[in-house]
């Protein structure tokens, strides 16, 4: 099946989608072929993010090599200067930013797809053959619960909360929304090392992103009592800091890029609760490190 983008749009908004899929066998167009495919991702990013964490767990950097970006995008509409001829040859006239993620066929120079979630089924399905199985049989329901809880109930929730003034009536609802969240997601964990069948699953690199861009990004932008209140999880947290001791996950945590990806493109005011860091990030995945040179 061959990528189809939609019409060029202006560069204000985001690039249009370009939804290929790789297949098992020839008539799917992009079937699965080692290194035919190269991904390009800038992990500051939370989607790129999900997809290098992905990528690792899956041990691909042979089958699927990967071109890092910035952490900042180089254009001036937020695109990356280096995926404008991948965007170019895959749509006519294109005008909008080449955002990563994208993945890319070598063979044709063109892109495959640009959706985050496609790419990340796409690797674990056709190229994932040993552990672990991100995608098991009948799992389908509830990592998608997993998706909508991370992108509804964490952090559009709490984007919502830190652009509403203090005493908003959207921010409160925004707040008790992202709480309401947190908490389903903690009394989930109990008993529990991961989220479903208590394996490592895709639903797991979900939340553990969710996680990391609310303690990194959303909290600048919370009072103190607020990101408190986000702390007090505390089987959640712990479950966020025991995979950051993985090398798949804490091994691609770009805070320094984070951070100024953050700078770059926010326009909203710091809070107090930028002082209140709920989890340090890089002193739990050098832990990994140093467990496994141990």
């Amino acid at each position: 099946m061959s990528s189809t983008p939609s019409a060029a749009v202006p560069s204000d908004r985001p690039a249009p989608a370009f939804r290929g899929r790789i297949g098992r066998d020839a008539r799917s167009g992009h079937y699965a072929v080692p290194r035919r495919y190269r991904l390009h991702l800038s992990t500051a990013d939370p989607d790129c993010l999900r997809i290098a964490v992905t990528h690792s767990l899956l041990g691909l950097d042979d089958v699927c090599p990967v071109t890092y970006l910035p952490a900042v995008p180089d254009h001036a509409d937020g695109g990356h200067r280096a995926l404008r001829p991948l965007y170019e040859a895959g749509a006519h006239h294109y005008a909008g930013p080449a955002a990563a993620p994208v993945l890319s066929d070598d063979w044709s120079g063109r892109i495959v797809s640009n959706h985050a979630q496609d790419i990340v089924r796409d690797l674990a399905r056709h190229f994932g053959t040993g552990c672990p199985d991100l995608h098991p049989a009948g799992a389908d329901s509830e990592i998608e619960a997993v998706e909508r809880m991370c992108a509804q109930g964490i952090e559009d929730a709490a984007q919502c909360a830190g652009a509403a003034g203090a005493g908003q009536p959207e921010r409160d609802a925004a707040l008790a929304r992202l709480l309401e969240t947190l908490g389903a997601l903690e009394r989930w964990l109990d008993g529990l090392e991961f989220l479903i069948r208590d394996e490592l699953t895709a639903a797991d690199v979900e939340l553990w992103v969710s996680l990391v861009q609310l303690d990194t990004v959303h909290r600048h932008h919370l009072d103190a009592a607020a990101v408190q209140r986000v702390a007090d999880h505390p089987r959640l947290w712990a479950y966020a800091r025991r995979l950051a001791a993985h090398p798949a996950f804490g091994g691609r945590l770009d805070l320094d890029g984070i951070a100024r990806r953050h700078e770059a493109h926010c326009r909203g005011l710091e809070a107090a609760g930028a002082a209140v860091q709920i989890l340090d990030w890089a002193a739990h995945a050098a832990d990994g490190t140093e467990a496994r040179r141990s």
